[in-house]
């Protein structure tokens, strides 16, 4: 609590060599979404009752009147004559986009073993003070002696927000520079299309299953939300745990504490 070093525990969870591929791998297959995909039904809103028949000489039909074969918004009508509009297919005014990114959701299938593998590579991967600079501009140039990973006692949770800060400032030294989250608004138009604010990475803070604790610009995970996304997206994460979520993180890896992993 006071940024020193109280006792040691012994623990099999960072000592699996790195596998950034697997690990990318398994960050691609968490995604829920395509990045920048449009909206769904994106060109399609619109009023009109479905597009005409294909028919000739009936009701709601374009054909026989040198009108283009196109789904049509109808803007007005008297009778069986229409005013009406192209709409709809890409080469309309204001249609939808020819050959989109697909917003789908992503299906792709991951063994149980090699997820397991991927989520304990990725424990080594944050644990590496080389890989932790190559994400956080700020560390780049700067000698640090901490090591990691980072384990807190237990007993910090308790803590109010003030006197947590302050124990944290003393636990990171070097780190705590880039541990606190700060959102801005985002430079140019990337503020219209849905993107107004960032933030930056910071400090992730694990704790165990039955543990509770909230602080503004910390992100705190319980060990049953951990994903490897969390810890190895676009680069090791700072991260900080508790005693508790190392047990929680043993059992998850080899079923029992304290036991050897089995792949």
């Amino acid at each position: 609590m006071e940024g020193k070093k109280s006792k040691e525990i012994t623990t099999i969870l960072f000592e699996e060599p790195i596998r950034e591929d697997i690990i990318a791998k398994v960050v691609e297959s968490e995604k829920i979404q395509i990045p920048y995909s449009p909206k769904y039904r994106a060109g399609m809103n619109r009023s009109s009752s479905g597009s005409p028949t294909k028919r000739r000489h009936v009701w709601k039909s374009d054909r026989g009147k040198g009108l283009a074969r196109l789904p049509k918004k109808i803007f007005s009508r008297r009778g069986t004559q229409f005013n009406w509009e192209a709409a709809i297919v890409p080469s309309t005014r204001g249609g939808r986009r020819a050959h989109p990114p697909k917003g789908s959701i992503n299906l792709k299938k991951i063994n149980k073993k090699e997820y397991l593998k991927s989520l304990s590579s990725a424990l080594s991967y944050i644990s590496s003070v080389e890989e932790l600079k190559k994400k956080y501009l700020r560390l780049r140039d700067k000698k640090i002696d901490v090591k990691l990973p980072l384990v807190v006692n237990n007993k910090l949770l308790a803590l109010k927000t003030k006197e947590f800060l302050e124990s944290l400032k003393k636990i990171l030294e070097d780190f705590y520079v880039v541990a606190i989250q700060k959102k801005s608004v985002r430079a140019g138009i990337g503020k219209m299309r849905g993107r107004k604010n960032k933030k930056n990475a910071g400090l992730l803070f694990i704790i165990g299953n039955k543990e509770e604790k909230k602080i503004c610009g910390i992100e705190i995970l319980k060990v049953k939300e951990l994903t490897v996304s969390d810890l190895a997206s676009n680069g090791a994460r700072l991260t900080l745990f508790t005693e508790n979520a190392i047990a929680d993180l043993e059992i998850i890896m080899t079923g029992k504490k304290g036991e050897k992993a089995k792949w």
